[in-house]
């Protein structure tokens, strides 16, 4: 008898249909897969006959064919456990199979039976609601990452025998429900806060402009001046997730196994800090078969860099692209995937080898030059503001009043990001003044007679490039954006020409 089920498999960060197709016939017993199956899936043959067997039921005689469609696209993973099990039961007439065609499975199965998580069970539901489908059945720990998804009955599964009596009717099981809404509105984790920064009240607003706009950012200084500690707070101050931004942010993490048993969601930004000893594979994402690296990890969050110069050139140069374009392309023999990629870079960095200021410090000009040579102009150009962190005073640190709280700042934060979401409200892909390109710049960054001859001083005195005369330009719209100002005015963009002085002094 011939029974046929639906799965799903994940490319990339989209899951795309397989169907499940089950012969049960005579001959010789014999379990054949076939449909480009990887290792992982070629062991699930032992998995799913320990499992029946385990679970009360028959392996039936005679010679098994499971085939995976599309026969022409590698599957990768043990996901196709409880689908392949279900299927065998169905052709061997040990359930009925009447339900089948309305439902798909995803789950990986112990030889107890036990129904086990698996990967980018978010990117399943969504394309198993894309393909009409009524029912999901997904192991129990990721029933909660599967309910998001609207117009889907998510039904949480714990062993197979579970699976089966659902099937055939004789036990019902309610899908899960979840309230997106009070997923976001879960109490802000204030462990970190800015108020915790004492004195720095110039990087603080370089935070705050950042935070407002999109922006890259380098902190440049001194050991022991805050530099990490203002970092990890700059995601205390950035807007909260959108749902979309959410569900696209969980799908990666869910892909990459990020989440924990029983999370529906990222309802926080991501702030990821890989340490400097990391890969291009590390940092990008690769490998043999293409998963998410850490640009991927931190979209629509934060990407520190500690040490920025201990990190090879090489790694920090790959980094480019997806700083224009929001993505990463990884190509490998397996296939090519595209990943998001849209975060903010936040670096930081000491002025000298030896962790001094340059007028202080023991370094030979050839060692302070080979030491900031390893950050190449380009890589330099894509981050729109370079902050100089100063050493915090004694009476800054003495005194017991607190900083600004980071709910205060969130606050203009926000009302800057709502007068860009309306600025682009009809260009969905910008979602902030980072993002514009030049045809919105034209549109929403033009500037008065006298604003513009002191943008061009500072071209002149600073030797900027034209990829940096755009980075001020955006920078100066988001301080105008703060100010609720309609216009560029001097004021905006002379703050906006002071935070590309800083690596001109020391590179140029």
């Amino acid at each position: 008898m011939l029974a046929q089920i639906y799965s799903a498999a994940v490319q990339g960060i989209d899951a795309y249909l397989v169907e499940v197709e089950v012969d049960a016939g005579y001959g010789n017993t014999l379990l054949s897969l076939v449909g480009l199956p990887d290792a992982a899936v070629k062991e699930s043959r032992d998995r799913v006959c320990t499992a029946m067997s385990n679970s009360g039921y028959k392996f039936p005689m005679g010679r098994t064919t499971i085939n995976l469609a599309p026969a022409d696209v590698r599957k990768e993973g043990p996901g196709f456990d409880l689908p392949i099990a279900l299927g065998i039961l169905a052709a061997s007439e040990q359930i009925e199979s009447h339900r089948l065609a309305e439902v798909m499975a995803v789950g990986e199965l112990a030889l107890t039976g036990a129904v086990r998580p698996v990967k980018g069970v978010l990117s399943i539901a969504l394309r198993a609601r894309a393909e009409g489908k009524r029912l999901l059945l997904v192991p129990q720990d990721n029933a909660a990452e599967a309910a998001v998804v609207e117009g889907l009955d998510i039904i949480p599964i714990q062993n197979l025998r579970e699976a089966a009596f659902f099937l055939e009717g004789q036990i019902d099981i309610e899908p899960l429900r979840i309230d997106t809404a009070a997923l976001f509105a879960e109490p802000l984790d204030d462990e970190l806060d800015l108020a915790d920064v004492k004195g720095q009240e110039s990087v603080k607003r370089a935070l705050e402009i950042a935070a407002s706009g999109g922006h890259n950012l380098l902190l440049l200084g001194v050991p022991g001046t805050g530099k990490s500690m203002l970092a990890k707070r700059l995601a205390t101050i950035l807007p909260p997730l959108t749902l979309d931004e959410a569900l696209e942010t969980t799908k990666i993490h869910s892909i990459v196994g990020k989440l924990q048993p029983g999370q529906a969601l990222v309802t926080r930004r991501p702030f990821r800090s890989p340490h400097h000893t990391a890969s291009d594979a590390g940092l990008l994402g690769g490998n043999a078969n293409p998963t998410p690296g850490e640009i991927s990890l931190a979209h629509h969050g934060v990407l520190f860099l500690d040490e920025l110069p201990e990190f090879k050139r090489t790694v920090l140069e790959t980094m480019r692209q997806p700083l224009e374009d929001g993505k990463v392309t990884i190509s490998r023999a397996a296939g090519t995937v595209t990943y998001p990629a849209q975060f903010m870079l936040v670096a930081a960095m000491n002025p000298t080898p030896d962790g001094k200021m340059p007028h202080e410090s023991r370094c030979s000009p050839r060692e302070m030059q080979a030491y900031l040579g390893r950050i190449s102009g380009p890589l330099l150009d894509r981050i729109d503001l370079h902050v100089e962190v100063p050493p915090v005073k004694f009476t800054e640190m003495r005194e017991g009043r607190p900083g600004e709280a980071s709910v205060v700042v969130r606050e203009r934060v926000m009302a800057a990001r709502a007068i860009q979401r309306q600025r682009f409200a009809h260009k969905p892909r910008i979602t902030c003044n980072a993002r514009m390109g030049s045809t919105e710049m034209r549109q929403f960054c033009a500037v008065d007679a006298t604003t513009a001859e002191l943008l061009k001083h500072a071209m002149t005195d600073l030797n900027l490039s034209a990829r940096a005369y755009d980075r001020v330009l955006r920078v100066a719209r988001t301080i105008a954006d703060l100010a609720a100002s309609e216009r560029i005015l001097a004021e905006h963009m002379g703050e906006a020409i002071q935070y590309r002085s800083l690596d001109r002094r020391l590179w140029g």
